[in-house]
């Protein structure tokens, strides 16, 4: 098995390929520390690893936050954690956590505007922030105000807010005229 890796934006976060679906289109999970990574034993392992802050599984990549230490020196380690795991053939959740819209519901007068508003994020602003190792979710709508997660790479990267604000907030306007704004949750 060959994994590739790559960098993110964010210089506190890794991207990991392993050459396989991690989770499968449209899906995404996000492990932000030790008590979420409880749902994956890919995640359990991955902590285990000194260093480790947060991971996020994407379609078909992992990346990986460090709250301390040098790549060169949390690499070899996290390579051999996640070969180990694709190789033993663990689940990469327990259950079936995975199943679901990554996006929040939303119901209401709003439901069509969300709906453009979710359209918009998975064929124009997903797949490009999942190239960065990362993924964006909507999770409300309230008053021309579009409010999202960021997860992966993009959650504290220094040019998240530039991306949310440039990239996504004109996006949206443009092919959802009742978007007034964007912030991040």
């Amino acid at each position: 098995m060959f994994i590739q890796t790559e960098a993110t934006p964010n210089p506190a976060t890794l991207k990991f390929l392993p050459g396989r679906e991690v989770l499968g289109e449209g899906r995404a999970a996000d492990f932000p520390d030790e008590e979420a990574a409880r749902r994956s034993p890919l995640a359990m392992r991955l902590f285990a690893v000194e260093g480790v802050s947060g991971v996020f599984f994407g379609s078909d990549f992992i990346t990986v936050t460090k709250s301390e230490g040098e790549w060169q020196h949390l690499k070899p380690a996290l390579l051999g954690a996640i070969m180990e795991h694709f190789t033993g053939g663990a689940p990469i959740l327990f259950g079936d956590l995975a199943a679901g819209d990554a996006h929040a519901a939303h119901e209401g007068e709003d439901a069509e505007i969300v709906r453009e508003i979710k359209e918009v994020l998975d064929t124009r602003i997903r797949p490009a922030v999942a190239q960065d190792g990362g993924d964006i979710t909507f999770q409300g709508f309230e008053d021309g105000v579009v409010f999202l997660a960021m997860q992966g790479a993009c959650s504290g990267c220094p040019s998240s807010t530039l991306t949310l604000k440039k990239g996504v907030e004109n996006t949206l306007k443009h092919y959802v005229p009742e978007v007034r704004e964007v912030r991040a949750i």
